[in-house]
C-alpha cells in the first residue's frame, strides 16, 4: 500500500511538472502566471533528485558507505577536516552559487523567459548535476585531488600540465571578475560592507564553537543565523551613527585591497575556522531570501510580462549581441552547467565530507537547488515591464536609450524610469548593466508588495544588492583556496616543498602569490575603466564553460576505467553539447563580422574611428579599446586551443581503451574502512 501511495505521489508530481513546462512552452500572445515557472522548477528538482541522482549513485558510481573519505584518512586540521554534512552542504552551495544563478538568467531574459527556463531545467538535471557529482566522487576516491591532478594521473602527465595551466589562467579571470562585482556593489555602501564584515567574526565564533565546545550543529547554526540577521537589521541604521558609518563607507580602491586580504586569510587559515562556517552562514541568507521570494510569488502571483520568445533570439539583442544558441548556454552557466563547480568539487568540498553517501546530497542536491535559484532570478526579471528591463540594461544617454527601447516594441518613458530611480533611492536606473541591479529591482518590487507597503521599495532594493554580494563572496574564498591547491600542484614540479599543503609557510606564500595574480587584474579594473579585468570581462562565460568541458572529459575517461562503458552517455552527451556550445561561441566571438559581436571586427571598427578622431584623449581611448578586443580574441583563441588539446587527449584515451589497445589502470586511493562511530 505504501508503495502504491509513493507511485501515485511521484506520478502526480511528474504530471504537474510536465503540465507547468507545457504551459510555459506552448503559450503565445498572453502573459503567463509566474507560479507555473516556479512549479516547473520545484517539480523538476524533486523528480531529478529522487530518481536520476539515485540511479547515478547506485548504478553508475556505486557509493560505498563503509569507505573512509579523505577527510578521515588525510585529516590534518587545516584542509582535510571531517565536517558535519549540513555545514559542508552550506559551504559547497555558497561556493558554487556565485553571481551566475542571479545575473545569468536576468541577462538571458532578453531572449524571453522560455530559452532560459528550458536550459536551466535540462542543463542542471542532465548536465550540471552529473558534472558536479562525478567530479566530487572522483576527487574523494583519489584523496581529494584537484581537477588538474586527476587529469594528469588518469589521462597523462603532459595533458595534466596543460590542464593545470589552463585552469589556473581561467580561474584568475573568473576570480578577478567576481572580485570586481563585489567591489562595485559594496563601494560607498556602508550597510553592505557592515553586514559582510560582520559575517567574519560570526564565522570565527561558529568554527570555534563546533571545535572546542559541546554545542552541536543545531545550536551553532541558530546562534550564527541570529547574529547574521542582527547584522542585516542593524546595518540599515548606520546613518544614525556617522562616526561608525565612516568606518564602513569605503572607496572601491580600499575595498579591492580588503577583498584581496580576505582572500589570503580565507585561503591560508584552517578551513574549519573561517571558510566553511562563513560559507555555511551565507547559505542561510541565500536560501532564506530565495524562499521568501518564492513565498512572495505565491502571494502576488505576478504575470511574466516578458514574452516566451522575443525578436532578439536572432542575435540583435539590446542587452548583449549573439543568437539564442549558443549564447543562452554561455550567459546562464551557474544554475545549469558551470565549470567552476568542478574546481570546488575537486578542491575544498571533497576534503570535508565525512561519508561517501553524502556526495549525492552535496554534489547533485546543491546543483538542482541552484537551478531553482536561477529560475527565481529569471522570474524576477521577466515580471518587470519589458521596457524597464531593457532600459536598465542598456548604456547610453537616457533619451537615446528610451527611444531605442520603445522603437524595439517595448514602450518606456524617461519619466517612468526617473520615478523608478526615485522610489529605490538611486539617481538613475538607466544603463545599470550587469544584471544585478535588474534582479534587485524585481526582487524589491515583489518584497515591498508582499511584505510591506510600497514605501519600503528602497529598503528592499538595497537589501537585494547586499544579498547579491553575499552570494558572490563565498565563491571568491573557495575559488582562491582551490587556486592555491592547483598552484601548489604546479610549483611542486619546480620545488617540492611549495607543494606541501600541510606546511603553513608553503600555504601562506602560495596564497599570497595567487591572490596577487587575480588581485592585480582586479585593482587595474578598479582604477581604469578600460583596463584590468574590464578588458577580459567579455570572455568570462566562455572561459567558465570551457572548464566544464575539461571536467566532463575527465569524467568520461574515469567511467571507462571503472568498467562503466554502458553508462558513458551520462557524461558524453552533456560533453558533446558543451563542446558545440563553447567552440561555436568562441568562434563567433572571435570571427563574427558584426562589430557588436566579434572581437576582431570590433577592433577594426575602432581602428576606423581612430582615423577620424582628432582629440588625443579620444584617440588613446579608441586605441585601448582596439587593443582590448584583440587581447580578448587572442586569449579566447588560446583557451580554445588548450581545451581542444585536453579534449583530444581524453578522446584518444577513451577510444584506445574501448578498442583494447591501451593498458590502463584506475588511479583510486586504496580502500580504507571507515572507523565505526562510537
Amino acid at each position: 500500500m505504501k508503495r502504491i501511495g509513493s507511485i501515485l505521489l511521484w506520478t502526480a508530481i511528474s504530471c504537474l511538472g510536465a503540465l507547468s513546462i507545457g504551459l510555459l512552452a506552448l503559450n503565445r500572445g498572453e502573459s503567463v502566471n509566474a507560479i507555473w515557472l516556479v512549479t516547473a522548477g520545484l517539480c523538476t528538482l524533486a523528480v531529478s533528485y529522487r530518481f536520476y541522482s539515485k540511479w547515478l549513485i547506485t548504478k553508475v558510481l556505486v557509493l560505498d558507505p563503509h569507505r573512509a573519505p579523505p577527510a578521515v584518512t588525510h585529516q590534518d586540521g587545516i584542509d582535510y577536516v571531517p565536517t558535519h554534512r549540513w555545514m559542508v552542504f552550506g559551504h559547497h552551495f555558497a561556493a558554487i552559487a556565485g553571481p551566475g544563478p542571479l545575473v545569468g538568467p536576468v541577462l538571458a531574459a532578453q531572449f524571453g523567459y522560455l530559452p532560459g527556463t528550458l536550459w536551466l531545467l535540462v542543463g542542471a538535471t542532465l548536465g550540471g548535476g552529473v558534472h558536479d557529482l562525478i567530479i566530487l566522487f572522483s576527487s574523494i576516491r583519489r584523496g581529494g585531488k584537484s581537477l588538474g591532478q586527476m587529469v594528469k594521473e588518469e589521462i597523462g602527465p603532459e595533458i595534466g600540465i596543460v590542464c593545470i595551466v589552463s585552469v589556473l589562467a581561467i580561474l584568475v579571470i573568473l576570480l578577478s571578475v567576481l572580485g570586481l562585482v563585489v567591489v562595485k556593489a559594496m563601494a560607498e555602501s556602508p550597510w553592505g560592507v557592515f553586514t559582510v564584515a560582520m559575517t567574519i567574526p560570526i564565522a570565527f565564533l561558529m568554527g570555534c564553537g563546533l571545535r572546542y565546545t559541546k554545542l552541536g550543529i543545531g545550536w551553532v547554526s541558530i546562534l550564527g543565523v541570529l547574529g547574521l540577521l542582527a547584522s542585516v537589521w542593524a546595518g540599515q541604521y548606520l546613518h544614525q551613527f556617522p562616526g561608525i558609518e565612516t568606518w564602513f563607507l569605503q572607496s572601491d580602491r580600499r575595498l579591492a585591497w580588503a577583498v584581496m586580504i580576505y582572500g589570503v586569510s580565507a585561503t591560508a587559515l584552517p578551513v574549519w575556522l573561517l571558510l566553511a562556517p562563513r560559507d555555511y552562514l551565507s547559505t542561510f541568507l541565500k536560501l532564506g531570501a530565495v524562499a521568501l521570494l518564492a513565498v512572495a510569488i505565491l502571494i502576488l502571483q505576478p504575470q511574466l510580462h516578458m514574452p516566451a520568445l522575443t525578436r532578439f533570439i536572432d542575435g540583435t539583442g539590446l542587452v548583449f549581441a549573439g543568437p539564442v544558441f549558443p549564447f543562452v548556454c554561455i550567459t546562464i552557466a551557474c544554475g545549469a552547467v558551470s565549470g567552476f563547480h568542478s574546481l570546488v568539487a575537486s578542491g575544498t568540498t571533497p576534503k570535508l565530507i565525512e561519508r561517501e553517501p553524502q556526495i549525492r546530497m552535496i554534489g547533485y542536491g546543491a546543483m538542482v537547488v541552484e537551478m531553482v535559484v536561477g529560475l527565481m532570478a529569471l522570474t524576477a526579471a521577466c515580471a518587470l515591464e519589458p521596457g524597464q528591463y531593457f532600459a536598465i540594461n542598456m548604456k547610453g544617454p537616457a533619451a537615446e536609450v528610451v527611444a531605442h527601447v520603445t522603437a524595439a516594441g517595448f514602450p518606456v518613458t524617461e519619466a517612468g524610469m526617473s520615478g523608478l530611480a526615485a522610489e529605490i533611492g538611486e539617481k538613475t536606473m538607466i544603463g545599470r548593466t550587469g544584471g544585478a541591479p535588474t534582479f534587485a529591482v524585481g526582487m524589491a518590487k515583489m518584497f515591498s508588495k508582499a511584505f510591506a507597503d510600497s514605501g519600503a521599495l528602497a529598503l528592499w532594493y538595497h537589501f537585494a544588492i547586499m544579498f547579491e554580494v553575499l552570494f558572490i563572496l563565498p565563491t571568491i574564498d573557495a575559488g582562491t583556496r582551490v587556486g592555491r591547491f592547483l598552484f601548489q600542484d604546479l610549483l611542486a614540479h619546480i620545488w617540492k616543498p611549495l607543494g606541501n599543503t600541510k606546511s603553513w609557510t608553503a600555504n601562506l606564500v602560495t596564497s599570497i602569490v595567487f591572490v596577487a595574480a587575480w588581485g592585480y587584474f582586479l585593482y587595474q579594473g578598479v582604477i581604469d575603466p578600460l583596463g584590468g579585468i574590464n578588458s577580459l570581462w567579455p570572455i568570462f562565460g566562455i572561459a567558465n564553460q570551457l572548464l566544464a568541458v575539461i571536467a566532463l572529459s575527465l569524467g568520461s575517461v574515469i567511467l571507462i576505467k571503472m568498467g562503466k562503458q554502458r553508462y558513458l552517455a551520462v557524461t558524453a552527451a552533456p560533453l558533446a553539447f558543451l563542446v558545440a556550445v563553447t567552440f561555436s561561441a568562441g568562434w563567433i566571438k572571435i570571427f563574427s563580422p558584426d562589430p557588436k559581436l566579434g572581437f576582431l571586427s570590433a577592433a577594426a571598427e575602432y581602428d576606423k574611428q581612430i582615423g577620424a578622431a582628432s582629440l588625443p584623449e579620444q584617440i588613446h581611448r579608441l586605441q585601448t579599446l582596439a587593443f582590448n578586443m584583440r587581447l580578448d580574441a587572442v586569449v579566447t583563441g588560446g583557451f580554445l586551443i588548450l581545451v581542444l588539446v585536453i579534449v583530444a587527449g581524453a578522446l584518444t584515451h577513451c577510444v584506445r581503451m574501448l578498442r583494447g589497445t591501451l593498458h590502463y589502470e584506475l588511479k583510486e586511493s586504496p580502500f580504507v574502512a571507515l572507523p565505526e562511530q562510537g
